[in-house]
């Protein structure tokens, strides 16, 4: 009876948590760049610190975790503004993170600062050759496929094209990333990764989030449907031990 208790708590209980995960991906599905995080259930034996290591060999509970994220792109949505740029392909923008490493992203939406440092809308510098890029005022800026960013002068000789600088784009291997809790990847041993060449953007484009809404509804309706038959599980385990007590107890 405690085996089907215990399987049944256990698994009502992580299944919220996978319901939480779905939540999130369903949260963001406006969201630029973003990423759909797979969430997955497992049966996990129970561990004890005895001196037999099988102390509990028929015991199991459900564990939910975070399997891997898909990578897939999302697609392209063109709204010409000179500030927008999205990974064709594989690759991320790199962004210079205040403690000196670098986060890694998707979303192409930039804007500048108003001392004119080129980041994103949360405010992180983006990561050029030398450092942040610093765009002069009074100029019209262009981002190239390779990440070059030029800089035109709005008054005076406009026809002298000045390249400020680049954006690093970066292509480490996907399983060496991990998401932080800020939404932005890393690589899993901290190192900064290195410049991929073949990495291009097209500007004027963001990438919209790589989430399916109607994939996730389905699987909301389905989790839903699971903790509903956890919870009655529990429910006869409950009313199969009152009946038990009942046999047992004396008359």
């Amino acid at each position: 009876m405690d085996r089907l208790i215990y399987t049944a708590m256990t698994g009502a209980s992580q299944t919220l948590g996978r319901q939480a995960a779905v939540a999130h991906n369903l949260a963001n599905v406006t969201s630029t760049g973003y990423k759909a995080e797979e969430h997955r259930l497992r049966a996990v034996q129970v561990q004890t610190h005895n001196a037999r290591p099988d102390a509990l060999p028929t015991r199991a509970f459900a564990a939910e975790a975070s399997t891997h994220t898909d990578y897939a792109p999302g697609p392209m949505n063109f709204t010409g503004r000179l500030l927008d740029v999205a990974i064709q392909g594989k690759g991320w923008l790199a962004l210079a993170m205040p403690d000196g490493g670098e986060a890694y992203t998707r979303n192409g939406s930039l804007e500048l600062s108003v001392n004119g440092i080129l980041q994103t809308r949360s405010g992180i510098p983006v990561q050029g050759d030398g450092g942040a890029i610093t765009v002069p005022p009074d100029v019209k800026i262009a981002i190239g496929r390779d990440g070059t960013v030029s800089v035109v002068p709005e008054s005076g000789a406009q026809n002298t094209v000045n390249v400020i600088g680049r954006i690093k784009l970066v292509d480490p291997e996907e399983g060496d990333l991990v998401r932080g809790a800020d939404g932005l990847f890393r690589t899993r041993s901290g190192d900064v990764a290195p410049v991929s060449e073949p990495t291009q953007v097209a500007a004027g484009y963001i990438e919209n989030s790589n989430v399916n809404p109607v994939e996730q509804m389905v699987a909301m309706i389905s989790l839903a449907r699971q903790f509903e038959m956890q919870i009655k599980m529990l429910t006869n385990a409950d009313a199969n031990d009152r009946a038990a007590t009942q046999i047992l107890s004396p008359r």
